[in-house]
């Protein structure tokens, strides 16, 4: 299995290279000269959703809760739906006229420099956060699977992913999405139906596991499943990697195709990963931590050749997403925040060079993070929360309304973050008998104080 894995890094970072050097401009590298079709966008969205997450985070909570596990994924799936129809190609529109790179470039034409650098520090943050969520997902499956320490799996996830991307940002990435994303639905579709034979099948599960919960489709409460909702649809049409990707495609039509196709196989997929965790939970119900699921259902619950695509599959989710939050990283801190308040005359290929180097230096810090964390649910919540809450607000109002303003943007991100923050280290609030965790709470919080600002000091 490790050979097969050795094997498929070198393809991707051969082929990241060998497309790389057709990126000879920042617009190359942040939008991919602005020239995606319907297909390539499809890939290069969905290989940025089917991460950690999507994989081994999912099959962890399934293992923990069971059938409600769909919720994350699901709601993931629904927020692309409205990227499709609603906010890509609104935002797209804009980009094309003003030829933003980067959802802060919007960001400071709708408000201010303040505040697009504000959001920027924050998604700069919480985004390393994401990426050393990744690398801890190829770390975990490399330790279990092939008894690699997690040290050199960290490592090895971060040089396979910074090399491709480094090589040729959002242009490299697409084409090595594209074979990243067929790996990932062969591999996955491959190893559901070994894993429910070794488990039995649907009686045997339920008699194994007796806690009728479990199968309940809202069976890990109400409070996780809304915050699940109220966290995650929003960040799937907010997310800068996301809507970076948008500003890629060449018209609206294939947003919407490309987009909405996106949206469609997350729905879908989200049941394999829950079904493998219940599967795995019905043969295996005492296992050390749940993200040990998955690669415990890899080597033990289907033969080699399966287990080694399944691996494959893995290992190009995880990276896939990676690129994706690598992109992120080098936008916001060289484009968003570099460029913006320290050298605004740099030069695109002087721009270009230090989006490489960027590249190189996070991949580093992510290695380091990632040996910090406790798990990969844990870092994509950091990331998804000061995303949600900070940005969700002042973007929908801002492309739908001309009432929004700065004053308002700006005290919706802070208000929004500083009630994520209390709730989180006081306890879940109970509103009417409905229990609303620190997330929930601190969007809806955001969402208030826009619509008050609009009302009392509304843009001039």
């Amino acid at each position: 299995m490790l050979l097969v894995i050795f094997l498929y890094a070198l393809i991707l970072i051969a082929l990241g290279v060998f497309i790389g050097r057709k990126a000879k401009s920042a617009s190359d590298f942040f939008v991919a000269g602005r020239n995606f079709n319907s297909g390539l966008l499809f890939t290069t969205l969905i290989a940025a959703n089917l991460g950690a997450g999507s994989t081994v985070g999912v099959t962890a909570l399934a293992y923990q809760y069971g059938l409600s596990a769909w919720w994350w994924i699901g709601s993931a799936g629904i927020g692309s739906m409205i990227l499709a129809f609603i906010v890509g190609p609104k935002i797209w529109k804009i980009s094309r006229e003003y030829n933003f790179y980067t959802l802060s470039d919007y960001l400071d034409k709708r408000y201010s420099k303040f505040f697009s650098g504000f959001i920027s520090i924050m998604m700069s943050i919480g985004t390393l956060a994401l990426f050393s969520g990744q690398l801890l997902g190829i770390a975990w499956i490399l330790e279990v699977v092939a008894e690699i320490p997690k040290i050199y799996g960290v490592i090895i996830g971060a040089v396979v992913t910074t090399l491709y991307f480094a090589a040729g940002g959002l242009l490299s990435s697409a084409f090595v999405n594209i074979l990243e994303v067929a790996v990932i639905l062969i591999g996955f579709v491959i190893a559901l139906p070994f894993v429910w034979n070794f488990s039995g099948g649907l009686e045997n599960i339920k008699a194994n596991i007796p806690d009728t919960k479990y199968f309940d489709f809202f069976g890990m409460g109400s409070t996780a499943i809304i915050g699940y909702i109220v966290m995650l649809v929003p960040s799937f049409f907010i997310s800068p990697g996301l809507i970076g990707k948008v500003f890629a495609a060449k018209d609206e039509r294939s947003i919407k195709i490309g987009t909405s196709l996106n949206g469609l196989v997350q729905l879908i997929f989200a049941i394999i990963p829950v079904i493998i965790g219940v599967a795995t939970f019905s043969k295996f119900p005492d296992l050390a931590r749940p993200d040990l699921a998955l690669p415990t259902a890899m080597k033990n619950m289907m033969p080699f050749f399966a287990g080694s695509i399944a691996l494959a599959a893995i290992f190009a989710a995880e990276v896939s997403t990676a690129d994706t939050v690598l992109y992120m990283l080098a936008g916001s801190l060289t484009n968003d925040i570099y460029k913006r308040f320290f050298n605004p005359d740099i030069s695109d290929s002087k721009l270009l060079t230090l989006s490489r180097i960027t590249t190189v230096i996070c991949g580093i810090i992510g290695v380091i993070l990632a040996l910090k964390l406790e798990s990969i649910i844990s870092a994509l919540t950091i990331f998804y929360s000061l995303m949600s809450v900070s940005l969700s607000a002042p973007l929908i109002f801002g492309l739908f309304t001309k009432r929004a303003s700065n004053f308002g943007a700006v005290l919706s991100a802070l208000i929004g973050i500083g009630v994520t923050l209390f709730v989180n280290f006081n306890g879940n609030l109970n509103l009417f008998g409905l229990v609303l965790n620190s997330s929930t709470c601190g969007i809806i919080s955001s969402f208030i104080v826009m619509m008050l600002s609009m009302a009392v000091a509304p843009d001039n």
